[in-house]
């Protein structure tokens, strides 16, 4: 009498539906991530549809009337532009309407993003000092990373 210690398996059966059950569970997480964040960088935060962001040939066009008041023409960066414009919108509405028109802007100008961290932070620190760290803070959205909320930490500290 034989006595085998190994086990007979069968041959495996690996049909088309296994085969599509796991690529999808390799891809459809990933697809629900990506759809999710662009849902969110596509969110009008402001509530109004009428805001707009300062666009770089606006840009250039403010800069060329600011020129014609002054006696010396002073050129200044798109970046410096758009930082004054989010400050003066953080203080005539709040910091939540600045914050989407950031994005707005680096979406529309990806030359921005270079800038777009100095741009959050110096509004996180506006933001504390016109509302205060708690309050401040409650406005952070996830533009150019956390660095509107590293500006708020920066100035409460």
């Amino acid at each position: 009498m034989k006595h085998s210690t190994t086990q007979q398996t069968q041959p495996s059966r690996r049909g088309p539906a296994r085969r599509i059950g796991r690529t999808l569970a390799l891809v459809l997480p990933v697809v629900l991530v990506l759809s999710g964040t662009l849902a969110v960088t596509r969110v009008n935060w402001s509530g109004s549809p009428a805001d707009s962001v300062l666009a770089a040939s606006d840009v250039s066009s403010a800069v060329g009337s600011s020129n014609a008041v002054s006696s010396r023409p002073v050129t200044r960066a798109p970046q410096d532009v758009l930082r004054d414009q989010l400050l003066a919108e953080l203080q005539e509405k709040n910091p939540g309407v600045a914050l989407t028109h950031l994005q707005q802007a680096v979406n529309g100008h990806p030359e921005l993003a270079k800038r777009c961290t100095a741009i959050a932070k110096s509004l996180g620190r506006a933001a504390v000092r016109l509302y205060g760290a708690s309050r401040a803070q409650s406005y952070a959205r996830p533009v150019c990373d956390t660095s509107f909320a590293s500006g708020v930490l920066a100035a409460h500290s």
